[in-house]
């Protein structure tokens, strides 16, 4: 590795160690380093101000880190498997069902009879598997290349996002706002146990995905090239599909849809460390993860007019959206014309 690479990976992970840090101690109401320390240290004799409020951030910052880390080695995954630059973890619908869950819960109270079950990150995760479930098993019974599983893809999203319509027009008045407000993603949570749940679901298919990634670099090149070079394509394909899907429907069951990270991050770390997926998840997952929660801290610090915080999805569509525009006007801005 050259001297200018360990500069730039260097300077990842700083940012990558600072950012998390950081954003406990910024908010509505700031906090003092020493403060995070005597609350961190020694919560029974700190400011009990201080303690309360980490209570809330910190759990915060590391669903943030999670999520954006998730997200973004997901959509760089799903880029490669399916040979689409625009795929997104959500491409292949699971973010559609795991709104129509979470619509199921919010619409209907009765829901909540089930206990657990009925909550709104259950329903969303359950109803996002039952999707992963049938989009995997027909594709491994019909073999189907990328093309068709975008196109599937496209399909159960239309299908699951016409089935939320459908809910939401049965809805009470009253708890529309609520369903409009999952859509636009939170990482507002109380406590660890939402984060420790949400980690324990989500990491092990990470790792699947981290160790293949010698299949996606070979799958990059193409399944007929892939598999001249000894991969099973047949094999591989779902699972990377099940992997990348499960970690996503676990970030969506907690924090609803978060847009632009799976899109936007896979891209700039290409352009910076090379196509190797090693390098893609490793620098994807620390600047997806800083990222996000650099973007849910400023969410939080910035309020509506009308108070209240902005909403993290709306953040990342904003900022991304820019960023996805200027990373496309660097890629095909300089190619010449015909």
């Amino acid at each position: 590795m050259s001297r200018g690479g360990r500069l730039v990976w260097t300077a990842l992970v700083l940012l990558a160690l600072a950012v998390p840090l950081a954003a406990p101690l910024l908010g509505p109401v700031h906090l003092a380093p020493h403060q995070l320390l005597d609350a961190v240290l020694h919560p029974a004799t700190a400011d009990p101000l201080a303690v309360q409020i980490l209570g809330l951030r910190l759990p915060r910052t590391v669903l943030a880190f999670l999520a954006g880390a998730c997200l973004a080695v997901a959509g760089a995954a799903f880029q490669t498997l399916l040979g689409n630059p625009l795929a997104t973890p959500y491409t292949v619908g699971v973010a559609s069902a795991g709104s129509f869950g979470a619509f199921l819960a919010l619409a209907f109270p009765s829901l909540a009879l089930l206990g657990p079950l009925g909550s709104v990150p259950v329903q969303a995760l359950l109803w996002a598997s039952l999707e992963l479930v049938f989009l995997v098993a027909l594709a491994r019974r019909a073999q189907w290349g990328p093309t068709a599983l975008v196109l599937a893809g496209v399909t159960l999203n239309f299908l699951f996002a016409g089935a939320t319509l459908l809910v939401r027009l049965v809805a009470s008045p009253f708890r529309l706002a609520a369903m409009e407000r999952w859509l636009m993603g939170s990482l507002d949570v109380v406590g660890w146990t939402p984060v420790v749940t949400t980690a324990f679901l989500a990491l092990p298919a990470l790792l699947v995905l981290g160790a293949s990634a010698p299949v996606l670099d070979q799958l990059a090149l193409g399944p007929g090239m892939a598999h001249g070079r000894g991969v099973s394509v047949r094999r591989w394909q779902p699972v990377i599909l099940a992997a990348g899907a499960w970690v996503t429907a676990a970030i969506v069951a907690r924090t609803g849809p978060i847009a632009f990270v799976g899109l936007v991050v896979p891209h700039a770390v290409r352009a910076v460390f090379g196509a190797a997926h090693r390098r893609v998840f490793t620098a994807g997952a620390l600047a997806g993860g800083a990222g996000l929660v650099l973007c849910d801290t400023l969410a939080r610090t910035l309020s509506l007019p009308g108070g209240g915080e902005i909403p993290v999805g709306v953040l990342t569509a904003l900022i991304g959206g820019p960023v996805f525009l200027l990373l496309l006007s660097r890629r095909f801005g300089t190619t010449p014309r015909a």
